[in-house]
Formats: C-alpha cells, structure tokens, sequence
C-alpha cells in the first residue's frame, strides 16, 4: 500500500509538473486576452542579449534585460491529498524552481493568508512569518530543477502564490 501511495505521489508531481512546464512555455493568460485558441504560440522563452546598461526599467520597477530569474520561475502546485484518519482534509504543495539557466533562487515569499496546519510543517521547508508571508527554504536558495514538498492539514486550502524572490 505504501508503495501505491508512493506511485500516485510522484504521478500527481510529474503531471503537475508538466502542466507547469506547458502553461509557461505557452504563456497562458486568461480567457480574456483577445487571442484565438489556435493562434500559434512561441515554446521556448526568448532573452535579449544586451547588456544591462542598455534598458533599465520596463515600468514595473523591475531590470527585465540581463536578470537572471524572477519571481515567475517559481512555480506552486496544491493539491488534494488523502485525509488524516480524523477526517481533515490533507494538502500536498511542491514549490518547483523552473529556471533553466544557472539561476538560484532564495528568499521566496509566499502570499498565504493564515496559513496553519493540522499536521505539523516543517518549518526550515515552510513557515509562517507573518500574516501574508510565509517562507521556503528557511530562505536558502532552490537551484534550478529543484522542487521542495509538503502536506499541510486544515478544513480548507489556503490560496498560495508566490510573493517575492531573491536572483542569484
């Protein structure tokens, strides 16, 4: 049985995985954006290759020519799991850092509300900072490719997403 619920916990991963991996490379936005469903989509993400003198700010605050990562790379999947024996619905996230060059990534903040558990999180993997700000990774760096796990516990999912992050 163990080894079953081994075998659903990395199927549910690898098709997270790819679902991540697909809706980045076809740069998935809302059903609003005014694109067809069939227009054709660049795969693979394209970088300028000029130097970071040349561009500055884009408008957001942000050096998009010549940054490594952002906040975008990282991506965060939930997921239903089965309950603990009480009853109290179980949670899976995996945190996955999908940046394809050398780039780590470090000091990633998730929006999380409240977040608490029935079932005890490792804290140096998640935790709680403040309201709205929970850590990764004891705020260590996530190379790139590498993914991060947890269950959590509790009556209901909290919304997660991805705050901010530190470029390495």
């Amino acid at each position: 049985m163990e080894h079953l619920y081994q075998f659903q916990h990395w199927l549910f991963f690898i098709g997270l995985l790819s679902l991540a991996l697909s809706v980045k490379a076809n740069g998935f936005k809302g059903s609003n954006d005014g694109r067809s469903i069939n227009e054709n989509r660049t795969a693979l993400p394209r970088k300028l290759l000029l130097s970071p003198d040349t561009f500055s700010d884009i408008g957001d605050g942000t050096n998009r020519i010549g940054q490594d990562c952002s906040k975008d790379d990282i991506v965060l999947f939930q997921g239903s799991t089965n309950p603990l024996p009480s009853g109290v619905p179980s949670y899976t996230v995996e945190i996955f850092n999908s940046c394809v060059s050398d780039c780590n990534i470090a000091e990633i903040h998730v929006s999380c509300g409240w977040f608490s558990s029935v079932r005890l999180v490792n804290p140096r993997v998640f935790r709680r900072l403040d309201y709205d700000d929970c850590l990764v990774n004891d705020g260590q760096p996530l190379g790139p490719g590498q993914t991060l796990s947890f269950q959590y516990a509790n009556s209901f999912s909290y919304p997660l997403s991805v705050a901010s992050v530190s470029c390495f």
